[in-house]
């Protein structure tokens, strides 16, 4: 007999109740005072979770989103309006810029790869300075000239 009143105050405590009193001021509780019963509305629970239709819908609805917002890719329109789906034997994508500068490389392309990375770069910045992660993925970062193999030309 205890278990079963247990079981039942625990049941009627999880059932949260709104209502309004004399003054007009709205009350949330899962106890309603007595004279406020008639008045009092049990609220529904919220679901615990998405469910699996929701999420295929925020999915969808973030990449179109993603799409929208990031910056024209001539690769990833070339890859959207191919008819065959890209697989992962094809091969890496080709990073921008194309060469990564070495101890032979002249100043002004050392200079012009270091721009390009940058402009790479530029749209993935967020807010805050930082660099998003799939930058990585279509940028090569390239360091500054040093200053003792040539002078930076500020455009």
């Amino acid at each position: 007999m205890a278990t079963l009143w247990l079981m039942a105050s625990t049941a009627g405590a999880a059932t949260v109740y709104r209502w309004v009193d004399d003054a007009g001021k709205v009350h949330y509780s899962d106890v309603v005072p007595e004279p406020y019963r008639s008045r009092a509305r049990p609220l529904e629970a919220p679901a615990a979770g998405p469910t699996a239709e929701q999420q295929r819908e925020a999915l969808e609805r973030a990449g179109r989103d993603k799409a929208r917002a990031s910056p024209p890719d001539p690769r990833r329109d070339a890859q959207a309006t191919s008819a065959a789906p890209r697989s992962t034997a094809s091969g890496p994508v080709a990073k921008r810029p194309a060469q990564i500068p070495d101890e032979r490389t002249d100043c002004a392309t050392w200079q012009r790869l270091y721009m390009q990375s940058i402009e790479c770069f530029d749209p993935y910045r967020t807010v805050r300075g930082g660099i998003k992660p799939e930058a990585f993925e279509v940028c090569n970062v390239v360091p500054e000239p040093p200053p003792s193999r040539c002078r930076m030309r500020i455009p």
